[in-house]
């Protein structure tokens, strides 16, 4: 598997990482995930993302591979109190989080906590990065980032205090390549995207059942690609391959309960980074087509 460096740390991450909300909202069982993650680990995956509010993602990943903790980068993500006292964004809870997080990994630090897609109102008070900070000084963290999208990234990637940012870019969500990942690579930031492949929106040809595809089904509508309408496979290589060939992207955040999906994905990158005038192309048909509010989805 391809791998890359990301941005100024020490990490060389492999291109395609492993997404944990999935089996957490799914309710996977701990034999189930250490077949999938030990498959993705086994297959040369080295990035692992969960968050603190998707279940039982983070008790599920340190039942299944923290015997393995040496082979993979943990990222998670704080803000959301998801059943701690008190509210989400108030700093005891954040802390509280992050310690909660470690528990439930089994380990005494993750490589990136990740700030999970705060307002820009959050961000502006500068307590919640405090909060960062001060973990990644006491070595909870060996890095902090920012997880979101649209004018709150922009202004998170602004302030320079971050090594890494998470963020939504794929053919049916391009805002951040143009408005934030351009600023990130200036500052050398890590850069990891989410929902690489637009929750597949297109797979049935119908409206999907799940709401959190809705959107891209929706844009899809009016975007119309052409690759789309053909074998389903290669569209969803298409897909992954443009998301990791915009320039600053390091890695890509798939979510799968199918443990012969990593094969299938990595196997699909074969073929390298997509040609300049597919990217163009694809490129194009946004400029085009894509509606002025279509800013990037959380």
């Amino acid at each position: 598997m391809e791998m890359r460096r990301y941005g100024k740390t020490d990490m060389t991450v492999s291109v395609l990482g492993f997404g944990g909300a999935e089996i957490g909202f799914r309710g996977a069982s701990t034999a189930e995930v250490e077949r999938l993650l030990g498959t993705a680990l086994d297959a040369g995956l080295n990035v692992i993302d969960t968050a603190e509010c998707y279940r039982t993602s983070e008790e599920l990943i340190g039942q299944a591979v923290s015997h393995r903790r040496s082979e993979y980068y943990l990222f998670t993500k704080c803000g959301h109190a998801a059943g701690l006292p008190g509210t989400d964004w108030q700093p005891e809870v954040l802390e509280a989080s992050i310690d909660r997080s470690l528990k439930r990994l089994r380990t005494d630090y993750v490589d990136v906590i990740h700030l999970h897609s705060c307002s820009l109102d959050v961000l502006k008070r500068g307590d919640v990065i405090e909060v960062l900070l001060k973990a990644k000084e006491k070595g909870k963290t060996r890095y902090i980032g920012y997880s979101g999208d649209s004018e709150a990234a922009l202004y998170a990637v602004r302030t320079g205090v971050f090594d890494s940012l998470m963020t939504s870019v794929n053919i049916a969500d391009q805002e951040a390549i143009d408005l934030t990942l351009p600023e990130a690579m200036a500052r050398g930031m890590g850069v990891t995207v989410k929902r690489p492949v637009a929750n597949v929106a297109w797979r049935t040809g119908r409206r999907p059942e799940d709401p959190y595809a809705v959107p891209y089904w929706e844009r899809l509508q009016v975007l119309d690609y052409d690759f789309l309408k053909g074998d389903f496979e290669t569209s969803v290589g298409i897909a992954l391959r443009f998301a990791l060939s915009i320039p600053g992207v390091h890695t890509a955040i798939v979510g799968t309960s199918n443990p012969g999906r990593w094969e299938q994905n990595a196997k699909l990158l074969e073929a390298g980074p997509l040609p300049a005038g597919q990217i163009e192309a694809i490129r194009r048909v946004w400029r085009e087509r894509a509606g002025k509010d279509w800013i990037g989805l959380e």
